[in-house]
């Protein structure tokens, strides 16, 4: 395999605007401080910021070095001699010839064992927290990041990528969650966290779900009225099997699906009743299915359907509704808020949603605005 280069830019304004320059070097191989390329001409710029920039695959990535030309120069082979050990095959060590830990080396080597332990989606997500913090972090050494490192970061992520307030939280906690692993604790004070407001959850009205049903097929209606009578989330809808529903006994059952390299959120089983209409609905759609797909809800090729979202968007508008207003987990919170309203307690709900914690249950505790409610109102007061 080709080695893999790493070229080293400088952010600069131009005439054209804000650009990544290739910077000059001297004969002797070391970074002129200040000149760059633009246009093919040398020029000299004695603002912005260095950075690295290479390819994975097609996707081109750049990396924020600091301003020091020789540190940012130092960098740039360190991450050449790491990505081209990586793609031979050899164990990128997260500590340089000094004993201290290379930043770039240990995100990697931390991120190489999230991937190991958790899902594909949660992965990315850690993935793309842990680089904005690179690209927001000028210290070359792990040992040398502070809390300034931190406010800096938490900066980056409201100004510069625009990110809404609870994603910045998040991503923030990613950060943090790195350093404690590294050893690094205690750095962030409650205060430097990104504040979000915790937005009430967003579920459906009886006369939108009734109008909704109306404009469905009894295909799509039987989709929906699953994802609603179950609380599932759509990952654990997909991938359904008929093993897990146990008609007699009016459960469904959420399991691991190692054949399809498939497990449950925080990988953790769990039945839930369903009520006897969801029950006579699925023996029916069971008489008419394919008797060598496992699945309950499949794609003509035995496959997981992926396409329920843009259905019922379909959905909402046929029925003259908002299809902005509609996605998938809003059944989930929907299954939730009303088992609460019915009497139903939080502990229950807790086990039939998944949920590791009863926080998250709590959530759904939320006022009801509904008919009945606003009558007892006016019986109160008349």
């Amino acid at each position: 395999m080709p080695n893999q280069e790493v070229n080293l830019t400088k952010r600069v304004r131009t005439d054209r605007g804000l650009r990544y320059c290739p910077v000059v070097l001297a004969a002797n191989g070391r970074v002129k401080p200040d000149l760059v390329l633009v246009s093919g001409k040398p020029e000299r710029h004695v603002q912005g910021a260095y950075y690295l920039e290479w390819y994975e695959g097609k996707k081109r990535v750049r990396l924020s070095v600091g301003k020091n030309p020789q540190d940012a120069a130092a960098r740039r082979l360190t991450k050449e001699a790491e990505l081209n050990a990586r793609n031979h095959g050899v164990h990128v060590v997260s500590t340089s010839t000094n004993g201290r830990r290379l930043l770039s080396a240990a995100i990697s080597e931390w991120l190489s064992e999230i991937k190991l332990t958790k899902k594909p989606k949660t992965y990315l997500s850690y993935a793309n927290g842990l680089e904005y913090f690179a690209k927001s972090c000028h210290k070359q050494y792990l040992e040398d990041v502070d809390r300034r490192d931190l406010l800096a970061f938490a900066a980056y992520l409201r100004d510069e990528k625009g990110l809404a307030p609870q994603t910045c939280h998040n991503r923030f906690r990613y950060a943090v969650s790195f350093l404690k692993s590294c050893g690094i604790r205690r750095m962030a004070q409650k205060n430097d966290w990104p504040q979000f407001v915790a937005e009430e959850p967003d579920i459906y009205e009886r006369e939108e779900i009734d109008q909704l049903f109306k404009a469905c097929t009894e295909e799509e209606r039987l989709h929906y009225e699953f994802f609603l009578m179950t609380g599932m989330r759509d990952q654990e809808v997909m991938h359904t099997y008929w093993s897990d529903v146990n008609l007699k006994h009016s459960i469904v059952k959420v399991s691991h699906k190692p054949d399809r390299g498939w497990t449950p959120k925080a990988y953790k089983e769990r039945e839930i009743p369903v009520p006897e209409k969801l029950v006579e609905a699925l023996k029916a759609w069971k008489a008419k299915s394919d008797k060598n797909c496992n699945l309950v809800f499949p794609t003509s090729g035995c496959k997981p359907d992926t396409h329920f979202l843009e259905r019922l968007k379909a959905c909402a508008k046929r029925a003259k509704l908002n299809p902005d207003s509609f996605f998938l987990h809003k059944f989930r919170a929907t299954f939730a808020t009303w088992s609460l309203w019915a009497g139903v307690d939080l502990r229950t709900v807790q086990l039939w949603l998944g949920h590791t914690d009863i926080e998250s249950t709590m959530r759904y505790l939320k006022p009801s605005r509904s008919q009945r409610v606003r009558e007892k109102v006016n019986e109160i007061f008349a």
